[in-house]
C-alpha cells in the first residue's frame, strides 16, 4: 500500500484483508516492515467488501495516523 518515511526510518506498509466465513464481513489490518522487523495491527477494519477495506484504509492512512499506530506497536 506504500511506505512511510521520516528521516532514516523506513517502512513498507501492506493492507491485509480477510473474509469471515461464517459471516461474511470483511476484516483488515495493517503490517509494518523494516528490514527483518515486522509489526502488526489487531484486525481494526470491519467492512462488507474488499473494496470497502482499502477506502476506509486510505482514509485512515492520511496525516499521522500510520506513524501514531506504528509508534504504538513498539
Amino acid at each position: 500500500m506504500g511506505e512511510l518515511e521520516i528521516g532514516e526510518a523506513r517502512w513498507d506498509v501492506l493492507l491485509e484483508i480477510a473474509t469471515d466465513p461464517v459471516d461474511g464481513v470483511v476484516h483488515g489490518r495493517i503490517h509494518f516492515i523494516s528490514g527483518n522487523v515486522h509489526r502488526l495491527s489487531s484486525w481494526i477494519f470491519l467492512e462488507w467488501t474488499d473494496k470497502d477495506i482499502e477506502a476506509r484504509f486510505r482514509e485512515y492512512s492520511s496525516g499521522r495516523n500510520l506513524w501514531d499506530l506504528l509508534k504504538s506497536l513498539e
